[in-house]
């Protein structure tokens, strides 16, 4: 499964946010998540993929972005 289909499942099961709603080019904040709700997201996508996201980096604001953001850091994980 592809990061941003494993990221669109994760806003659906936290959230309820229908997965063919969600453009990957558009601020979360459009789907109603505030900033404790975007944090949320974050602490659950850093479990589910096993990864911590260094602060600098923390602040990727659209779904697309969380997925390169994701691809970036799991090579560097495993290494």
């Amino acid at each position: 499964m592809k990061t941003l289909d494993e990221l669109k499942k994760l806003l659906h099961d936290k959230f309820d946010i229908e997965p063919a709603t969600l453009d990957p080019n558009v601020p979360l904040v459009e789907y109603g998540l505030d900033s404790l709700s975007i944090a949320e997201l974050l602490f659950t996508v850093e479990d589910y993929f096993h990864l911590e996201f260094p602060d600098a980096r923390a602040d990727v604001n659209t779904l697309g972005g969380l997925a390169h953001l994701i691809d970036d850091l799991r090579p560097a994980m495993a290494a």
